[in-house]
């Protein structure tokens, strides 16, 4: 007699298909993600690229002396933790702010017209809108055309020191706040509407109803939100500050992509660039373990 396949043999041969189309996705996983980790070990060693990785010699922690004694370091350390703290509190703020606005409007064309409008720079890349920045905020751009009619004298506006830090977080924050605020909308859609009926009876102001009833009913949304972005609290987007810094900002639009990037590929220092993307790396672990154990415990969410 044939012996019955087990429950997992049976879930097994149901789910086959769905495994196979996983496979693409995993090779890609595996040796673009997995089998550079092999590189990690350069952080370790005084990389030689004539040597290799096998017969570079090993100096054990001394990178990460040296790169915890630099004053550069230090600095672009600085900078990316003001730049993507920022980025953190707007890019939460600003997308609520407007959603709660754009939901007070009655008219629906305006209000989808309104809303597709923010919505488009989302999906340029900063290649493109950094060209756009450079000019609209440059020596002859429309910036200085418009502060000259004050009698400003014109700057080139990414080349201040004093400026670079807020142009940066400004121009990110005006790119995403139409996309991040889909999601704050489509919370506000699931708010009962008999709530704000029954406010109104009771003279609850429109005022008096976003503090009272709108934001309680999306805090779980806000929360997690601002939770989930603790992960990427080292990441100030390297593709943004690359394309629109240079060396006059470095002591303020530095950060640390920006620094592996030229430690690494322009100053050839292969072993310290390693080093700074594994410190980068642990934090970046540490701190995404951290936003999903807060989100699980503030907003009931959890991955598995």
């Amino acid at each position: 007699m044939q012996k019955a396949p087990s429950k997992g043999g049976r879930r097994l041969r149901r789910e086959i298909n769905y495994h196979i189309m996983a496979l693409p996705g995993l090779a890609w996983l595996i040796l673009f993600n997995i089998v550079p980790m092999t590189g990690i070990v350069m952080a370790f060693q005084e990389y030689i690229p004539s040597l290799g990785i096998i017969r570079s010699p090993w100096i054990g922690l001394e990178n990460f002396r040296y790169l915890f004694s630099m004053s550069e370091f230090k600095r672009v350390i600085s900078n990316t933790l003001i730049i993507s703290i920022a980025k953190l509190l707007l890019n939460v703020v600003v997308p609520l702010t407007f959603a709660l606005l754009l939901n007070e409007i009655s008219n629906i064309k305006y209000k989808k017209t309104v809303q597709t409008i923010v919505y488009l720079p989302h999906f340029l890349s900063w290649v493109i809108l950094a060209s756009i920045m450079l000019n609209v905020f440059g020596y002859k751009g429309i910036v200085n055309a418009f502060t000259g009619l004050f009698g400003a004298e014109p700057l080139i506006w990414f080349s201040e020191e004093s400026c670079f830090r807020q142009l940066v977080i400004g121009t990110d924050v005006w790119k995403e706040f139409g996309f991040n605020a889909v999601i704050y909308l489509a919370a506000l859609t699931g708010i009962n509407p008999n709530l704000y009926e029954a406010a109104a009876i009771d003279g609850c102001s429109k005022l008096k109803s976003v503090w009272h009833i709108t934001l309680p009913s999306i805090s779980s949304t806000i929360v997690l939100l601002a939770v989930l972005g603790l992960g990427n609290v080292l990441n100030a987007g390297f593709d943004q500050v690359f394309n629109l810094y240079n060396p006059m900002v470095y002591s303020t639009g530095d950060i640390l992509d920006t620094f592996v990037y030229r430690m690494g590929l322009i100053n050839v220092q292969f072993s310290l660039a390693t080093t700074v993307g594994l410190f980068k790396s642990a934090i970046s672990f540490f701190l995404i373990i951290l936003s999903y154990t807060l989100a699980y415990k503030f907003a009931d969410y959890k991955v598995f």
